[in-house]
Order: C-alpha cells, then structure tokens, then sequence
C-alpha cells in the first residue's frame, strides 16, 4: 500500500544507495523468543534473506540498527555479508547518520524499514521510508511504502524488490 503516489515512491526508490532496516518487527515478525537458559531466539526469513542478497549483488547496501542486542543478529548480519550493524540504538536517526557520515552518499539516497516509534526520525529523514502491516498504527499512517507481507515473512523482500524494480535492476521469473 503507498501513502503517497505509486510514480513518487518509485523515483525515490530509483536512487536508493542503502536499505538500513530495523530488526524487531520488520526483519522478525517482532516477537522474542527465549530458551531455558535465557538466550534469545529469532526467526528471520529466507524471502528476506535472498532480497537483501540481490540488493548487494546490485551495489545497493544495507544496514541493520536495532535498540536491542543480540548474538544471533550478529549471526545472521555475517550470513547476509551486512557489515552495518548497529545494536543497541535507541536513536535510530544518530546511528543512520553515522553510517552516512562514512559513505560517499546522501541521506537522499536511503531508505529505512522499521515498525515502530523508536524509528520515526529515521523514516522521517529517510527519502523513502517503507513499514509493515504490523506496524504500529501511527508509523503505518507517516511511511511512504506498507508491505504486504508482513514483518519477519517477507516484508524485507518486497521492499528489495520495489527498489531494483524501480532501478530497472529486476530480473522478472516470466517474460
């Protein structure tokens, strides 16, 4: 679903250097998980996981940052070769703005994915700004892009999708 036009998102989305995503909500369906022994389990994705591949593949990066801390984070962002992680973030924008600060682009060539308040300077900053159906009701009403699929079951992979889509980078099944 866009909340603005279909034709302004996909131009935005034709400039995107870097996807930066929030983990709980967006990369998970944002529900934890612990053992016995109090270790904390997440469930990602491999729509996802082949989205965020294809979006390195095509040299458009991406980041994680997340509020929380998390091993298995850490596990996954080496399985994807994402080597922008930030955990432990509460400001989500001062973290966006220091993986900026070390790229040779602009925050007019970004986009951010995340779910809930603790992410709203950052989708505010962002040129384009995508959530889930999951998403708390009034992040769902200030995005640019709501997937349709939610948080942790491929929301991340339609994000991937729209942007080379937009960038004339997507390879459809059919012809």
């Amino acid at each position: 679903m866009f909340n603005i036009d279909k034709e302004k998102a996909s131009r935005a989305a034709s400039k995107i250097r870097l996807l930066a995503l929030d983990v709980d909500g967006i990369l998970t369906d944002g529900r934890l998980f612990f053992s016995e022994h109090g270790e904390e389990l997440k469930a990602f994705h491999t729509l996802d996981g082949h989205g965020i591949k294809m979006l390195q593949e095509n040299n458009i990066e991406v980041a994680i940052i997340t509020g929380r801390r998390s091993a298995i984070l850490e596990k996954r962002a080496a399985d994807l070769n994402i080597s922008l992680l930030c955990q432990g973030r509460e400001d989500k924008l001062v973290a966006l703005s220091e993986i900026i600060s070390n790229k040779p682009y602009q925050i007019t060539e970004v986009a951010y994915a995340g779910d809930d308040l603790p992410d709203k300077s950052a989708l505010l900053a962002a040129a384009l700004s995508f959530s889930a159906p999951n998403a708390h009701p009034e992040i769902k009403a200030g995005v640019d892009v709501i997937t349709n699929l939610g948080g942790g079951w491929g929301a991340v992979r339609e994000m991937s999708d729209f942007i080379l889509k937009s960038q004339n980078k997507h390879t459809p099944l059919t012809n």
